[in-house]
């Protein structure tokens, strides 16, 4: 069991992410990449599909198996829009991982859209 969340919430995995992942809904856009975030640290596939819109995601034998990456942490750049009122947000973020000997970064804009009161990751640039 783990104690840090992999989002870096400062909160347990218990009270943050791991509530999504067992099914409850992200009231949140931000939430739900948190959540994501620690799906793919976790390489919990099976999430990443269902938290994915189904106009944009790939199938779901590519996500569930992801490659073993060493996801260093996350931290969120801006966010808008995206609340419990909203019906679309925006989630800027850097996540850095170790590639071999390199560390890297990934610098994402992420679009999120709510259908039928739930959130859905859309696309990134």
């Amino acid at each position: 069991m783990m104690n840090n969340c992999p989002c870096g919430s400062e909160q347990t995995y218990n009270q943050c992410c791991r509530q999504y992942h067992d099914g409850k809904t992200a009231p949140k856009a931000e939430a739900l990449m948190r959540s994501r975030y620690s799906a793919y640290v976790l390489r919990n596939g099976a999430y990443l599909h269902r938290s994915w819109h189904s106009s944009t995601r790939p199938n779901k034998k590519s996500l569930l198996q992801l490659p073993a990456t060493d996801w260093l942490g996350l931290e969120i750049v801006r966010t808008e829009l995206g609340g419990e009122q909203d019906e679309q947000g925006i989630v800027e973020f850097i996540a850095s991982y170790r590639d071999g000997e390199q560390i890297s970064r990934l610098h994402e804009t992420s679009r999120f859209v709510k259908e039928n009161g739930k959130w859905y990751y859309l696309v990134g640039e």
